[in-house]
């Protein structure tokens, strides 16, 4: 038969043979008293079978032992089984007299042999010191018996005793050590799912703060722009109608790209359609910096653009990160600098790969609202320039010069 077809054959008898086992295991876990009471009361009646039917005579050394006292060892024998899973150390001692009072007595019962089940459990549960004092108690009638009735042979009543309690003992350690293994390897299997668990939160965080930067690169600008497009057509509708036209057209345009542009970010986001064709348009780059800088100059800000260096050996997640440093430094100055502001953006790129910008204005804000703890303007910007090992600098420039300086320096890439 082919190995896999064998296994596909087994394997339906194993999960069923699994999942008994696991219910019967559940059910003593929850009610462990009722397998403890029907397995002792198996043994007392083995037990007192063997009373009531004289089988003990036929192996006892002393046939004249009264009946009551077998009666009784019997019972000592076997009744505390009912504590070997809960207290195996007092079921042992429990047991411990009678078993030296059945040596010593010449009745040799064979309840005598349910000791082992008391060292199996000693072995799985308590330990292991005390499974030598133990296995040094449970032989202690044997050499009683030996010495008090020199008829019979040491080899013959030490050697089976000595097997029978290695054996107890070696299947308890083993079935010690198996749950142990089990129990180590069902918690590293716990610890991993809170590991991963943890790790999907963490990704789920960080791509919510990514979705929060670009929404705000994204609307905070467009919306700064439109604002200033506002209030200037909001002036020139008074005097000059053409201009007041000319804002309200550039309003729309600007809102149709902001629209467009958060289209573009929800569909990537969007992952319940994937058989349908998304818009793939790139993020923006350094090539997109003239329109960046027009789209400003029709909100009202005047701005200075010098570069220095080409962009060819720049990847494109650099040259977005300058793209965004660049776009979000001008919408700060659009909302903070005040009246007859003027921007400056200088950008320099070396051929290795290093590049930084510099925009200046000459406001008379007051400072940033937006890096403030609850604002994501000058944090998406550390975090973005964290990415690539660069460094940024923001705050006033040095007097006598007005205004606000967000300087950024990206480093050139390491080789690989």
């Amino acid at each position: 038969m082919d190995p896999v077809t064998q296994d596909r054959t087994t394997d339906p008898l194993t999960e069923y043979v699994h999942r008994v086992v696991q219910r019967v295991r559940a059910f003593d876990r929850r009610h462990p008293l009722v397998w403890d009471v029907h397995l002792t009361a198996f043994w007392v009646t083995a037990a007192l079978i063997d009373y009531l039917g004289d089988g003990w005579r036929n192996i006892a050394h002393n046939l004249g032992t009264p009946g009551w006292l077998v009666l009784t060892m019997s019972l000592g024998l076997s009744v505390p089984l009912l504590w070997r899973r809960s207290h195996p150390g007092a079921a042992f001692l429990a047991t411990a007299p009678f078993a030296l009072a059945n040596a010593w007595t010449g009745a040799i019962l064979q309840a005598a042999l349910l000791q082992l089940l008391v060292i199996f459990h000693i072995a799985l549960r308590l330990p292991l010191r005390t499974l030598w004092w133990a296995a040094a108690a449970t032989t202690a009638p044997v050499v009683v018996v030996a010495v008090r009735y020199t008829e019979s042979e040491w080899d013959q009543l030490i050697v089976p005793q000595v097997m029978a309690l290695t054996v107890a003992a070696a299947i308890g350690i083993a079935v010690r050590t198996r749950r142990d293994y089990t129990e180590a390897l069902v918690d590293r299997a716990r610890r991993l799912e809170i590991e991963r668990d943890q790790q999907a939160r963490l990704a789920t965080a960080a791509e919510r703060s990514r979705i929060a930067r670009e929404m705000h690169d994204i609307i905070g600008h467009n919306l700064s722009v439109i604002t200033g497009l506002a209030d200037g057509g909001r002036y020139a509708a008074a005097k000059n109608p053409d201009r007041a036209a000319q804002a309200l057209q550039a309003i729309g345009a600007t809102s149709r790209q902001a629209l467009d542009e958060l289209r573009r970010l929800l569909d990537i986001l969007d992952e319940e359609q994937p058989g349908e064709e998304q818009d793939r348009t790139p993020q923006p780059t350094l090539k997109d910096l003239p329109s960046l800088v027009e789209q400003v100059r029709r909100a009202g800000l005047p701005v200075t653009f010098t570069t220095e260096g080409t962009t060819d050996a720049l990847p494109p997640g650099r040259q977005l990160t300058v793209y965004r440093v660049v776009q979000e430094a001008l919408t700060n100055t659009l909302k903070h600098a005040g009246p007859n502001a003027t921007a400056r953006i200088s950008l320099s790129y070396d051929p290795q790969g290093a590049v930084t910008a510099t925009v200046t204005d000459t406001g008379s804000g007051g400072g940033l609202p937006s890096t403030a703890p609850e604002g994501r303007g000058l944090p998406g910007m550390q975090e973005r320039t964290a990415m690539y090992g660069g460094t940024l600098e923001a705050g006033p420039r040095h007097r006598p010069d007005r205004g606000w300086r967000v300087h950024l320096h990206l480093p050139e890439e390491p080789a690989p």
